[in-house]
């Protein structure tokens, strides 16, 4: 299965790269992702609901541009942008990166929870909760108060992580989604709670699908 994927943000070569390594990495046998930056007309990082909303508008045109001879949609974004308005509506179908892992998590039972980088993004994560009708198993998300070069600093990220996972495990979550979907978790670290890398999950999903 080819894939079609799409930034969020604008990302320069050198981040676009590591993106798709990441991609790359952590595809199992049979999928393949090809990711594309969404343009220097979009947004820099996701910091307000403004920004949001802008990126939205731009995936849901590239992906709706999106070129023959590939069997998928994906936005490169853990807050799905234009899947529930794109699901059903073109010829190949759309995945989403929160829609996977969260879904999962609601099949399996498992009481969740995520973090966020900064509140604007905690924000959508409980709106596209709602919108998949599933706020009732998502406990809460913790804002980290990261700026946006925290995403390729995992060292900084993962020190970030502590307290938030311990509060959301503290209120009853089992599973914590990683609410970014470029962010690496160092081996070795330690954490009150499971944290989802929600990418790895969605591929492996994907993955056991075909």
């Amino acid at each position: 299965m080819r894939i079609y994927a799409v930034t969020p943000i604008h990302v320069d070569a050198e981040e676009l790269a590591r993106r798709q390594a990441r991609y790359a990495a952590l595809s199992p046998p049979g999928v393949e992702i090809v990711l594309h930056d969404i343009g220097p007309d979009a947004p820099r990082a996701l910091d307000t609901d403004a920004q949001v909303r802008e990126s939205e508008s731009l995936v849901v045109e590239a992906l709706r541009r999106a070129p023959d001879g590939f069997d998928a949609l994906l936005p490169d974004c853990v807050l799905d942008p234009g899947v529930a308005l794109l699901a059903g509506t073109l010829p190949v179908p759309v995945f989403g990166l929160l829609r996977l892992s969260l879904g999962w998590a609601v099949l399996t039972g498992r009481r969740s929870a995520a973090v966020a980088r900064n509140k604007a993004i905690a924000d959508e994560i409980v709106a596209r909760a709602e919108v998949y009708g599933w706020s009732s198993t998502l406990i809460g998300v913790e804002v980290l108060d990261l700026d946006v070069h925290a995403i390729a600093d995992s060292d900084r990220w993962a020190g970030g992580l502590g307290g938030a996972v311990g509060t959301l495990a503290a209120a009853g979550a089992r599973s914590v989604i990683n609410g970014c979907s470029a962010v690496d978790i160092p081996a070795g670290v330690v954490l009150p709670a499971r944290v989802v890398d929600p990418t790895a999950l969605a591929l492996r999903l994907i993955g056991a699908g075909e």
